[in-house]
């Protein structure tokens, strides 16, 4: 499966594949993150595109497709990573092989990811690739809710103790 996803710098052809995959009601749902409008998400990633503050955004790739996105970026004093993919690249390990490749590019750590509670396929992700839950949040959703989530740090290797590895 790795073979078939690779990561490229974001063009701007892939912007109006992304925006229809963010339209996605069932997307939405899972992540928990309302869609935009074509001009507030044209205006968002225009803006995404032009950082030079260290965030690194790429398109993911599988079997040649945009397949969705995934990125790195500085908030609230911590590095975090988030990914979207199109509902019809789901449950394929196309997300996992894609956060393993960005993990190999970005080496600073710890690595912070926030996910809904509900969103169980998006925590085995991070899970695969080493992030553990290490805190729970909660947030106002798109309808005035509440929403809880998990929050994920992958940590340096050499900075996990030596008793928590046994067995690995």
């Amino acid at each position: 499966m790795t073979n078939d996803v690779r990561l490229r710098a974001v063009q701007t052809g892939d912007l109006p594949i992304f925006f229809t995959q963010q339209l996605d009601p069932e997307a939405t749902r899972m992540a928990a993150f309302p869609s935009r409008s074509h001009g507030a998400f044209m205006a968002h990633w225009t803006k995404l595109m032009a950082e030079t503050n260290g965030a690194i955004i790429r398109t993911i790739l599988f079997q040649g497709q945009a397949a969705g996105n995934i990125g790195c970026w500085e908030q609230d004093g911590e590095r975090k990573v988030g990914y979207w993919l199109g509902r019809e690249f789901w449950g394929r390990g196309i997300a996992s092989a894609a956060l393993s490749l960005l993990l190999r590019e970005v080496k600073v750590r710890p690595l912070h990811a926030r996910v809904v509670k509900h969103n169980i396929a998006s925590i085995r992700v991070l899970q695969k690739c080493g992030f553990t839950i290490s805190g729970e949040d909660k947030f106002p959703d798109a309808d005035g809710a509440e929403s809880e989530e998990f929050i994920l740090t992958l940590v340096a290797r050499d900075s996990v103790p030596k008793s928590s590895t046994a067995g690995h």
